[in-house]
């Protein structure tokens, strides 16, 4: 059962087929959501039970996120060419199998390295999720399909804290990558028999693989350097990582202007509202990524929360951002995106400072409600403030037929914003090898991280309110092709991009 652009999809998200495919999509990408959401809540007690210091920590989380930042433009292309059920399927196994490796890993080295395949497979089968939708229902059929996809997602992200620090609690942290399997089980099976097969009969030329490889290459060689200084200093090693991975990052630079089909096409970022946007989502999300990072060890280690208690403790922004995100995108289309790009990181950095609140007296129902419960609203609702109004913004700065294209680069660039966060922060806020586990020097560097984290939403916000105007209506008609050769998936996706989900739980 196979299709492409030429058929013209039909599929109803009312028949059997829709269903089926939402279901499957739903699964593929909830997957890797679940991995992202969870993993901070484990932290501590698999640094406690593999015996690693704060460095192993920080490679646990950003492995995934390296590989996955470096290969998701490449991963939809392959989709594109090959087939999107074919490379969605290929990604969930993988990302299964990996996923076994997790959870069996004897020590830190094989936890990380298989953490690092996660992320390869999740490159796979993230763009490939929304690709199947897009490909397979009638296109007035999109944005609902859209829709059902994101919310079942989002109240996925919901959970994830929540069954994170259940499962660290109970069965233990190998369960949170175990539970992928048969998550993957399902998925399969009912891809193979119930998805059509689509591709795009235009996609043409070789794939850019040196530039994901010299992309990936340059952030991970950036990322030891930061993660090895606190404990090596001004070693040769890392000052010979640092230089060798700024040094590839100008030549992937270089690469993409040469190249005939780039992964990365310069000329994308001719559009100064796109520019300032993704500028804007690399601050944004740099703060993100510190945020989560540090706060569920916070919690856990200076506040004395169970897994399972702070996990639940930072549910409300999830949820917030669940219940509000759609109406935040409606907003923004009506004011136009300079206010909700400038407002929310505001508000968002008012919750982080409001975490410097949270310490030994905070794991009482009453220290939850005037510490933890205050930060976490607030954060909330800067978030669900900025993030539907900037992924619509991305999509709004690009003619539709870099759609996909633009939301690939967009979310590459969250990806490594993160990465490059949690690698930095700890080395900014002087945290040693060993500071998760002493509850007063990890308060101590922790108020010193969040004031950092804060810093990054107001100049994103500043950013963004001396940048960003409302998008003038750009020609549909031109270069549509680009986004088949650079990146994610073509046709692009009718509109609806409030009800994308946010990057944060990614």
């Amino acid at each position: 059962m196979e299709k492409s652009e030429a058929d013209g999809p039909a599929i109803r998200v009312a028949s059997p087929g829709g269903r089926w495919i939402v279901l499957t999509t739903v699964l593929g990408s909830g997957m890797a959501m679940l991995d992202s959401t969870v993993i901070n809540v484990a932290l501590p007690r698999i640094g406690d039970d593999l015996g690693t210091d704060l460095a192993a920590l920080q490679w646990t989380v950003n492995a995934y996120m390296l590989t996955l930042a470096g290969l998701i433009l490449l991963g939809g292309a392959l989709g594109d060419r090959y087939g999107r059920r074919r490379v969605f399927v290929v990604g969930v196994i993988w990302f299964a199998a990996a996923s076994l490796v997790c959870g069996l890993a004897p020590n830190a080295p094989v936890l990380i390295a298989a953490r690092a395949l996660q992320g390869v497979g999740g490159a796979l089968l993230t763009p490939g999720s929304l690709a199947l939708i897009q490909a397979s229902f009638h296109p007035d059929d999109r944005a609902r399909a859209v829709g059902l996809w994101s919310g079942f997602g989002g109240v996925g992200a919901a959970v994830g804290p929540f069954l994170g620090g259940w499962l660290v609690d109970g069965p233990g942290w190998r369960w949170v990558f175990l539970l992928n399997l048969p998550l993957a089980a399902v998925c399969v099976p009912v891809a193979l028999r119930h998805v059509p097969e689509s591709r795009d009969p235009h996609a043409q030329g070789r794939f850019d693989v040196a530039g994901a490889a010299l992309g990936a290459l340059a952030l991970a060689l950036v990322t030891y350097a930061l993660i090895d200084a606190p404990g090596q200093g001004a070693s040769p090693a890392v000052i010979g990582s640092a230089a060798g991975g700024v040094l590839l990052g100008a030549a992937f630079v270089q690469l993409e202007r040469r190249r005939a089909h780039p992964m990365l096409p310069p000329s994308v970022f001719a559009s100064r509202q796109f520019t300032a946007v993704n500028v804007v989502t690399l601050c944004v999300y740099a703060a993100l990524g510190g945020y989560f990072f540090l706060s569920a060890i916070q919690l856990q280690v200076v506040a004395g929360y169970s897994a399972l208690g702070a996990g639940t403790a930072l549910l409300p922004t999830t949820l917030l951002m669940l219940l509000f995100s759609a109406a935040s995108g409606e907003l923004g289309q009506r004011i136009g995106p300079r206010v909700p790009l400038t407002v929310g990181p505001l508000i968002a950095a008012a919750g982080m400072l409001l975490m410097l609140r949270v310490g030994t007296g905070s794991n009482s129902v009453t220290g939850y409600l005037t510490d933890v419960l205050p930060a976490v609203a607030v954060l909330g609702v800067g978030l669900v403030t900025v993030v539907a109004p900037l992924t619509a913004t991305v999509l709004a700065s690009v003619e539709t037929g870099r759609a996909g294209l633009a939301s690939g680069i967009n979310n590459a660039a969250a990806r490594a914003a993160g990465l490059i966060a949690v690698a930095a922060l700890p080395l900014l806020a002087g945290m040693g090898p060993e500071a998760y586990r002493d509850a007063g020097e990890f308060a101590a560097t922790f108020r010193r991280a969040m004031p950092m984290c804060a810093g990054l939403l107001v100049l994103g916000a500043l950013i963004a309110w001396a940048t960003v105007r409302t998008p003038a209506p750009v020609d549909d008609t031109a270069r549509p092709e680009c986004a088949v050769h650079c990146g994610v998936t073509s046709p692009p996706l009718e509109p609806a991009p409030e009800t994308e989900p946010p990057h944060t739980t990614g």
